[in-house]
């Protein structure tokens, strides 16, 4: 009989200590899946455009509703915070950023940014009559 060999366990996620970069990692991973939905969402209204007046009335409507405004709001942040973690694998990818006061400012900068972003662009939106 051959003798078992005794490996480590891998760790699992409740043996880490939880940082901002993990959960961004996470978040960066279902910005990416949701926005798969949302660009189904985005089809609708072009091919509701494409359609006529009376299916393009529709997605409007939809869109125009409070729950409409949240899955768009989502959609644009999910969007631009995905885009900005993207550019921060990007910069790791390169090998840059991997210190660890780097490595967090890449981090805040992602997170802040895609809220900030976010933010703007509804911002300008309705100060441009999007919101009528």
């Amino acid at each position: 009989m051959t003798a078992r060999i005794e490996r480590p366990l891998s760790p699992h996620m409740q043996v880490y200590r939880w940082t901002l970069t993990m959960a961004l990692s996470i978040i960066h991973r279902a910005t990416g899946i949701a926005l798969y939905f949302g660009t189904l969402l985005l089809v609708w209204w072009l091919v509701a455009a494409a359609s006529g007046p009376a299916a393009y009335a529709h997605v409007q409507a939809f869109a125009g509703s409070i729950i409409g405004r949240l899955i768009v709001f989502g959609y644009t942040w999910a969007l631009m915070h995905h885009m900005l973690s993207g550019i921060r694998h990007f910069i790791w990818d390169l090998g840059y950023g991997f210190k660890a006061n780097e490595r967090e400012a890449l981090t805040w900068g992602a997170l802040i940014g895609g809220i900030a972003l976010t933010v703007l662009i509804w911002i300008v939106a309705y100060a441009n009559g999007g919101g009528r």
